[in-house]
């Protein structure tokens, strides 16, 4: 395994309500996409189905220039931490792609995982128990990377996906699902749980077939973060998996110095957030 620099944490973890946020998402908004809003829309060949998605363009955005692109798949929905943690399992509920890119410099779409006749969203894992079909979801992925980079200026060379929790089992789960759908990546931000670290109630989550995907990685570069928690289920244990797939891989671990299984840590200024930020830079 090949890991890029990995940079010593704060050993005190905070929580998230004790530092103020320096950003807020922009409201969610209906009509035309334009610089600085968060838009609720559709696909065009998903018309007449209760399926959206929520693209923002960046403040600096221009029609003449092509953006890096973040796509982001969200956690589960239904969840609540004794911390007070929440998350709904919708797309309007991602954080990742605005705190990291601070509203600017980057395109980011957040995308829905479809139901198995793909005419919703589904809020928690990835569509109807048990079967859980991804090929709806990795359709809508496909063809949205596609329409953003025909209509909103998106670089086809400069595609990352990201995600928080059930998102962060997506981005190999779904990402690296097959060759088609790998291709497009460019590098992956995935914050909090690794697919393959263990077993979860769906079909391929064994370490066969987690390995399998992982070997469509390539040499495209993964930051992979997490909260600080025990070791057995923290950054510890994903980095000890990987190492044990003995798949090479370009890999920068990374604890966001707070307790919280929370994505809007991104929107709180911290030693980690300036961290990934720089990691970024190299896709600008």
């Amino acid at each position: 395994m090949h890991e890029a620099t990995t940079r010593a944490q704060p050993t005190q973890a905070k929580l998230i309500d004790s530092v103020p946020p320096d950003l807020i998402l922009p409201p969610l908004e209906t009509g035309s996409p334009e610089p600085g809003k968060r838009v609720r829309g559709q696909l065009p060949a998903w018309h007449g189905t209760d399926v959206y998605h929520v693209l923002y363009l960046p403040t600096d955005f221009d029609d003449s220039r092509q953006f890096p692109v973040i796509v982001e798949f969200a956690g589960n929905g239904d969840y609540r931490s004794s911390f007070g943690d929440v998350s709904t399992g919708r797309p309007e509920g991602s954080n990742l792609g605005y705190g990291l890119g601070g509203g600017k410099n980057f395109v980011w779409i957040c995308l829905p995982y479809l139901s198995g006749d793909g005419t919703r969203n589904v809020t928690r894992w990835w569509g109807d128990a048990p079967q859980y079909d991804v090929t709806p979801t990795i359709d809508y992925c496909k063809q949205a990377v596609d329409w953003v980079c025909r209509n909103y200026g998106g670089d086809r060379e400069r595609i990352l996906l990201a995600g928080f929790s059930r998102g962060a089992l997506a981005c190999n789960y779904i990402g690296l699902h097959d060759e088609s759908v790998a291709k497009l990546w460019c590098g992956f931000i995935v914050y909090s749980h690794y697919d393959g670290v263990r077993r979860w109630p769906y079909p391929h989550s064994d370490t066969a077939s987690a390995i399998t995907r992982l070997r469509r990685l390539d040499d495209r570069p993964q930051l992979i973060c997490h909260e600080q928690t025990d070791a057995a289920r923290g950054l510890s244990a994903t980095r000890d998996w990987l190492t044990a797939t003995g798949v090479v891989g370009n890999f920068t671990f990374l604890e966001t110095g707070f307790r919280n299984h929370n994505d809007a840590w991104v929107l709180r200024p911290s030693e980690a957030r300036d961290q990934a930020r720089h990691w970024l830079q190299q896709f600008r």
